[in-house]
């Protein structure tokens, strides 16, 4: 599914190209209508963090906000998560995924990603809602937070933000270099001058040549902005399900099995990646366009290639899990691979420090 929505995209970008320039010069306006006042920005009056990208697709966003949602929690911070809560079904201006203490959206109700920073975040309120002003100013007011963290909030104008990180992934860069519909930049570059700091996710050592290129090429535009690289790293356990109870497993056990692998996300050459890493043996691997929301026909269709590959079991990410949970009763089981980002110390200060200025 992931060939025929990478052509899909190359036919929208080849026709498109033609009203690219067009679409980048709106976008260019429309920033500079915020920058210039006319189109008003509201603040909070609390730290607000914007974690988001200029290509289309996935670059780590969700794992990233994890990571600083963990780290200003362990600074004695009170965070809270604002998303627009793509492909949910939850639709109110505040839609709470999960308070202080309770999930209380599935991840039909929240989306996928939500579902799973409130899974993976216990004690950090998660909000949707199309109005990150809105869905702020409730987490303050009726949850006592101290610091927000947008979500995708990048191109999401409306709200002013105290810290704009902008990530990259080592898998696209800027992809074709084009603005849509002529290729996969919501933005034109230009639009880099509002960030505080660029992040490029996934790197390893068989990337520098790439990663040192591209970092020079932005220390070019933006010598002023710091630059921060990280790397995914596996968790230390697996989750598994089986028989309708969850447990975990150990990624030593998890290598003695046969396994076959799935997912419905953005970068699945990643993750096949990161099962490799881990040494995963895999007997074949199927891909879903990102968000997928699956059917017991997918399920039925993956159970029946997993036992005729002669895998033993399952595995998926994650993000793929919490929309599984509930519609897979399987005695066959189902394992998830949880990753992780890995920084070095530079960033963890540059983020507190700059948090603790405001």
């Amino acid at each position: 599914m992931t060939g025929k929505t990478d052509t899909r995209l190359e036919r929208l970008f080849f026709f498109g190209r033609p009203f690219a320039p067009l679409y980048g010069f709106l976008m260019a306006y429309r920033s500079n209508l915020y920058h210039r006042g006319i189109c008003k920005q509201r603040k909070l009056e609390v730290p607000v963090i914007s974690v988001g990208n200029l290509l289309l697709g996935g670059t780590g966003k969700t794992p990233l906000v994890h990571y600083i949602a963990n780290l200003l929690q362990r600074h004695h911070k009170k965070p809270a998560i604002l998303s627009r809560g793509y492909k949910g079904s939850a639709t109110a201006a505040i839609n709470v995924v999960s308070n202080s203490t309770d999930i209380l959206l599935n991840a039909t109700e929240a989306g996928d990603e939500p579902c799973l920073l409130a899974e993976k975040l216990p004690g950090i309120p998660v909000i949707t809602g199309k109005k990150r002003f809105t869905t702020g100013r409730f987490a303050i007011d009726s949850l006592g937070v101290d610091t927000l963290i947008l979500d995708d909030g990048f191109q999401h104008l409306a709200l002013k933000r105290d810290l704009d990180l902008v990530l990259f992934s080592t898998r696209k860069l800027l992809g074709n270099g084009r603005v849509l519909p002529g290729g996969d930049l919501r933005e034109p570059l230009s639009s880099l001058k509002r960030a505080h700091a660029f992040i490029i996710s996934g790197t390893d050592a068989s990337e520098d040549g790439k990663v040192n290129e591209f970092i020079s090429f932005l220390g070019s535009l933006y010598p002023e902005k710091p630059i921060f690289t990280c790397t995914y790293e596996p968790e230390k356990m697996l989750v598994r399900i089986s028989n309708g109870k969850n447990d975990t497993i150990s990624p030593a056990d998890a290598c003695k099995v046969a396994l076959y692998g799935f997912c419905g996300i953005a970068g699945p050459e990643s993750f096949k990646k990161t099962l490799a890493i881990t040494g995963i043996k895999l007997t074949g691997f199927q891909t879903f366009a990102d968000h997928h929301v699956y059917s017991a026909e997918n399920i039925q269709s993956l159970l029946h290639k997993a036992k005729k590959s002669g895998a033993d079991g399952l595995i998926t990410t994650e993000k793929d899990l919490v929309k599984l949970r509930n519609i897979y009763p399987f005695g066959f089981p189902l394992l998830a691979l949880p990753v992780q980002l890995r920084f070095d110390e530079n960033f963890d200060r540059f983020l507190v420090n700059h948090i603790a200025q405001i």
